[in-house]
């Protein structure tokens, strides 16, 4: 089991992440089709370049504040019991491990961007994250945690929405022109961070069903009817956030397209700028 806030931080940094990087793909599309390139990472523009690389900080640094909540402040420094690993924050352990991966990513891509140590070409970087991705999944979906009844059918539908992450990086690697797949990357992060956020209100928060109670660590409904109550609200708040990031994608197509398209003058905001 989970709290509300172990869902809310992750969900901050993947929402962060995933709209930062829709963006920046439709301001590079809109700028020019014909030269665009899949990016794992956007630049932030401007400010002499001193925040040129702030996205990355902000997987790698907030990735690491993370790992350290889940791995020494939950477990209260007690990792090992009898020389293993304690058996009660197995949980937290789990969570560490995906973690590590995001934060490796990070640490990674500042190296080959900033340094001459570890120059890697953005497939490669595409590669890294689909790991760090794959190691969420596989995480979420051989949790030592039992994820049954409503709990278990909202992290299902998180594991399909990470499941989409993976595709959409390595695609990314495979199709390192194709926009459409750029732009679906950054939407399948962003609806990874709004049912994480979705899912902290839901399963520990004021939105839980009715019928339904955090009784406990576990999720406990009245009768069958009002879990399949719950799954069936599940299934609608997906549709209503889907339907959210979709339109938010095309108004923003829309913002950008004369602000930042072919047509206009010299000096248009870039991405790539900095």
């Amino acid at each position: 089991m989970g709290s509300f806030k172990g869902h809310v931080l992750p969900g901050t940094l993947f929402l962060v992440v995933g709209m930062w990087h829709m963006w920046c793909a439709i301001v590079r599309y809109i700028s020019n089709p014909k030269s665009f390139r899949v990016r794992v990472w956007n630049p932030v523009p401007g400010f002499g370049g001193r925040l040129r690389y702030l996205e990355l900080y902000v997987i790698a640094i907030g990735g690491f504040i993370d790992l350290c909540i889940e791995f020494l402040y939950s477990t209260h420094l007690k990792i090992f019991v009898h020389g293993v690993l304690n058996p009660t924050h197995m949980n937290n352990f789990e969570h560490s491990g995906m973690l590590l991966m995001f934060f490796i990513f990070g640490v990674i891509t500042l190296l080959s961007e900033k340094t001459s140590f570890l120059p890697l070409p953005e497939g490669a970087l595409c590669f890294i994250a689909s790991a760090a991705f794959t190691a969420e999944y596989i995480l979420f979906y051989f949790h030592s945690t039992t994820h049954k009844g409503l709990e278990g059918y909202y992290h299902l539908i998180l594991v399909l929405l990470i499941g989409l992450c993976i595709l959409f990086t390595i695609t990314g690697a495979l199709l390192p022109t194709s926009f459409p797949v750029d732009l679906c990357s950054g939407i399948a992060i962003t609806l990874q961070g709004l049912w994480f956020y979705q899912t902290a209100f839901v399963l520990y928060g004021s939105m839980i069903p009715d019928g339904c109670w955090l009784k406990g660590d576990e999720i406990t409904c009245r009768s069958t009817e009002h879990e399949i109550r719950g799954e069936l609200l599940a299934n609608f708040q997906l549709f209503v956030q889907v339907l959210v990031v979709l339109v938010g994608v095309v108004g923003a197509y829309i913002f950008a397209e004369p602000r930042f398209g072919r047509s206009t003058l010299v000096g248009s905001y870039n991405p790539e700028d900095s």
